[in-house]
């Protein structure tokens, strides 16, 4: 079983940054890729960003594409989502994701039934 934890959320006014972080259990961290996603209140949850399982490859929603990195450790089995110039609108839960296949070559998937295990989430508040 995979646990995956998120934490770094908070309260930040808008123009702020954010890191999260995402600690994952078990031995084959390095063998996923991962994704980080949000669900705002009434809204569903949405792609926000992945990286691969080696760290060479990242991808990104529009919506964050030049204010979001994602990086990883592999050696301390976490993911982490640096979050500048935030918006009142990137005010949202924020889950960390595995995708459900390990070593995928290609592409970031970014539905959320392609990945199997979700952390409990993080708030994230941007004050305006």
């Amino acid at each position: 079983q995979v646990q995956l934890v998120e934490s770094g959320g908070g309260l930040v006014q808008a123009g702020g940054s954010l890191r999260l972080s995402c600690a994952a259990s078990g031995r084959t961290f390095s063998t996923y890729a991962m994704g980080w996603f949000r669900q705002a209140p009434g809204k569903e949850r949405e792609f926000v960003g992945g990286i691969g399982w080696s760290g060479r490859t990242t991808y990104y929603a529009d919506s964050v594409k030049g204010r979001f990195t994602i990086s990883r450790d592999n050696a301390k089995n976490t993911v982490f989502l640096q979050m500048n110039s935030l918006k009142p609108e990137d005010t949202a839960v924020y889950y960390c994701a595995r995708d459900r296949v390990s070593f995928r070559v290609g592409r970031i998937v970014t539905m959320v039934a392609e990945y199997d295990y979700w952390g409990q989430g993080t708030q994230v508040t941007v004050s305006s």
